[in-house]
């Protein structure tokens, strides 16, 4: 056997006491080595190139030559070895001409009645100068999702603001259409919705429940945080409202688990608190945060050393997630959960979301967006439902995605799990949906790498867990 290229791009290692895991970077696989493979991995992160005969010689005395050279194929056929130099993953070359959308969000209101201090939307307005979208341009945009997502069996309609409770009356006129449509069609169609709660009542809660809703709640956690930031058009803070309109959903809501969003501000970063309160105080299924780091008024944005600390508090809740989760239970700390879905079922991506492939936003107007943080913005548009999808501009934008030549991403090692991050947060903080969300980078791959840990230990000691789960959270009667 010749000279051998280590390929520094294709692994990546985590070592958790004793064990030595290796992540696959190409297939976002795992794989548990024995004392053998581990002391070659640490010996190939310090060559260029090997050959047998020089491993056969640092290793000669602990292993045999017939296990190493079984242990040589097997980096092989991960390409951690090779005949040539490994390379910087460049992204695909790629023509991307068909969109199978099967998920459309419509923007029914830009009015909102909360004027949250941190919100991203550039086309909200206060309740009194809210555009509705008609429901000529909803029926139009359930028309293209069912056109253009014909090889789906099942189509997802997101209602989106604004606050989409401000326009109720389309939202009714959507689900009875949709509904028929896909009766007629044999297909099956969920909804989601995203609210501020503010204005549910018990008729509307019992409406939601009829029509099997899936429930996102934004709420950023005990008064003290909630008041600050959340706050209506006056300036009042909501969250007494909003608990106690959160309890009576929660009461009565039964076709599925609801679950609520939380933005993470400057100055607010115990996501343990945040999370206890939500969870265990409100009682929500499941709680979900996202840091604010590109928002237009930077007061609020979290800066270097407040995302260290939500990292850390992260981790603090993770390791309460691997605790309940040894015990059989899901904590509902559903940034962890989405690491463990990821991690279990070995995700690779391409490009950072759907948005583009799977989905598109349809703003009052019924132009097409890439998603719907991007309406009203001055990102180009991809298309109206009266023309149909703009299939040439948006293939270009999603070809561009997935380039990697010159990025960062080119070498990271969570380059297949991130692919880039958000584009909508690479826009605002950058001006360029294409680049990496680089003030994210190291801390997004110590989280993987904590991730990588947890899910390890709990497959160590209670792989039903995942069975039971991870395996069929997407599942859904």
């Amino acid at each position: 056997m010749g000279n051998l290229f280590v390929n520094r791009f294709s692994f990546h290692d985590v070592k958790m006491g004793a064990r030595h895991v290796l992540f696959h970077i190409p297939s976002s696989g795992l794989f548990e080595l024995d004392a053998l493979g581990g002391e070659i991995i640490d010996f190939l992160k310090a060559h260029e190139q090997v050959s047998f005969e020089g491993l056969e010689k640092a290793f000669g005395g602990v292993a045999a030559p017939a296990d190493l050279a079984q242990t040589l194929e097997n980096f092989k056929g991960l390409s951690i070895l090779g005949d040539s130099p490994g390379t910087p993953d460049a992204g695909m070359d790629v023509s991307i001409t068909a969109f199978p959308i099967s998920t459309v969000v419509l923007n029914v209101n830009t009015g909102c009645n909360l004027s949250c201090t941190y919100c991203y939307k550039e086309d909200l307005d206060v309740p009194t100068k809210g555009r509705r979208m008609s429901f000529d341009t909803a029926r139009k945009s359930i028309d293209l999702l069912l056109a253009e997502g014909a090889v789906h069996q099942r189509i997802n309609v997101i209602f989106f603001g604004g606050e989409p409770l401000t326009n109720l009356p389309l939202i009714k006129q959507v689900v009875a259409y949709t509904e028929a449509r896909c009766a007629a069609l044999g297909k099956r169609v969920d909804f989601s919705m995203t609210t501020n709660a503010t204005m549910l009542t018990e008729d509307i809660v019992d409406y939601l429940d009829a029509h099997r809703f899936g429930l996102s709640i934004s709420m950023d956690g005990p008064q003290a945080v909630h008041d600050r930031r959340r706050i209506t058009v006056s300036g009042q803070g909501t969250y007494a409202v909003v608990a106690a309109k959160s309890r009576m959903l929660l009461q009565r809501y039964t076709s599925k688990p609801v679950g609520v969003r939380v933005t993470l501000t400057a100055g607010f970063t115990d996501v343990v608190a945040i999370h206890e309160h939500l969870k265990d105080d409100l009682g929500f299924a499941e709680v979900g945060v996202a840091p604010a780091t590109s928002g237009a008024v930077t007061a609020f944005n979290l800066q270097s050393d407040e995302l260290r600390q939500v990292f850390d508090s992260m981790k603090t809740l993770g390791l309460a997630y691997r605790d309940a989760a040894l015990e059989g239970r899901n904590n509902g700390f559903s940034n962890m959960h989405q690491l463990m879905s990821d991690l279990y079922e070995g995700r690779k991506k391409a490009l950072p979301c759907g948005a583009g492939v799977g989905l598109l936003a349809v703003d009052h107007k019924g132009d097409l967006n890439l998603c719907h943080r991007f309406t009203g913005s001055d990102m180009p548009l991809f298309g109206n439902v009266d023309e149909g999808i703009a299939k040439k501009e948006l293939g270009a934008f999603l070809e561009g995605a997935t380039q990697r030549a010159g990025k960062g991403c080119s070498t990271c090692q969570i380059r297949n799990l991130c692919a880039g991050g958000c584009y909508h947060e690479s826009y605002a903080r950058f001006g360029d949906p294409y680049s990496p969300t680089y003030h994210y980078c190291d801390l997004m791959r110590e989280w993987v790498d904590f991730g990588i840990e947890v899910y390890m230990e709990i497959l160590q000691k209670n792989p039903r867990f995942f069975q039971k789960h991870l395996s069929t959270r997407s599942v859904q009667p």
